[in-house]
């Protein structure tokens, strides 16, 4: 891997956290799934772009845009070991040649300038220690006129639908857990628009978008796979087991109010985020 910035986070995201998320895959992507047409009509990628994932994590948009840039080529590139590996695995698997994957911190790694058409991120620029470095960085790798798009969380409040169904861990969650930190960096739209600005990127838009986020086939499973994620494991290490269990049975109550014959689904919400290289 070539040189690292974050290196808080290159620890955190090769440890367990990493490890947790790349062997839990398929429920991560689920989670955002229902965002993926809404960031890939705004890539709008043509059959021969050369598109630059940035924190693709386990690949899945990574993939997606590949089947897009059917004649171009597409690189991934992530911080994370465990989660490049399951990449790679299921590109093989899928047979999809005209993708890369290369570990690296994409707030100083030296992709080539003007090599990419369009860049995408489904989250993984909020990471960045110093996000206008960050970005910066990813401008120069776009061609002029090339186009970044990225999801970021909106910011969560008391009264929203999340923090209604898992308000039993909200005693107990006292700090983030390692790799999470930093994940309310993108969270306003004004600091979205002063950081890209910075940057040097124009046309900036930050557009709200909602939908129905997958947590599980029912409440029972939503709430184990929520108290298997990271920031909530790394808050309830040490934590009484009968403190546990009490929380584990009144999580379960909160979630069923959003059960439905489909599997539980709480309505969240992103900034979808579009910008050009000048």
């Amino acid at each position: 891997m070539q040189a690292i910035a974050n290196t808080h986070h290159a620890e955190a995201w090769n440890g367990w956290e990493g490890v947790n998320w790349a062997n839990n895959a398929a429920r991560y992507n689920a989670i955002v799934a229902a965002f993926d047409d809404d960031l890939f009509r705004v890539a709008a990628i043509h059959e021969d772009d050369r598109v630059l994932d940035i924190g693709c994590g386990t690949g899945q948009p990574t993939l997606m845009a590949a089947r897009r840039a059917s004649r171009g080529d597409v690189l991934g590139v992530d911080i994370s070991a465990p989660m490049l590996e399951r990449a790679g695995a299921d590109a093989a698997e899928q047979g999809i040649v005209n993708v890369r994957f290369e570990q690296g911190d994409a707030q100083v790694h030296p992709f080539p300038h003007g090599g990419f058409d369009v860049a995408i991120s489904r989250g993984g620029v909020m990471f960045f220690g110093d996000p206008v470095a960050g970005f910066a960085n990813i401008r120069r790798a776009l061609r002029p006129g090339g186009r970044l798009v990225f999801m970021s969380p909106q910011g969560g409040t008391p009264d929203s639908d999340y923090a209604r169904a898992t308000a039993a861990l909200k005693p107990l969650m006292r700090g983030p857990s390692p790799a999470a930190r930093g994940m309310g960096s993108l969270v306003d739209p004004a600091r979205i628009h002063e950081v890209l600005g910075e940057a040097g990127f124009a046309d900036v838009s930050v557009t709200p978008v909602g939908a129905p986020m997958d947590y599980g086939r029912d409440a029972a499973d939503a709430a184990e796979f929520i108290l298997g994620q990271g920031p909530v494991r790394f808050n309830l290490e040490g934590v009484d087991q009968a403190v546990v269990e009490r929380t584990r049975e009144e999580l379960r109550a909160g979630l069923r109010a959003y059960e439905t014959s489909e599997g539980v689904r709480i309505p969240g919400a992103v900034w979808l985020v579009e910008a050009t290289r000048p």
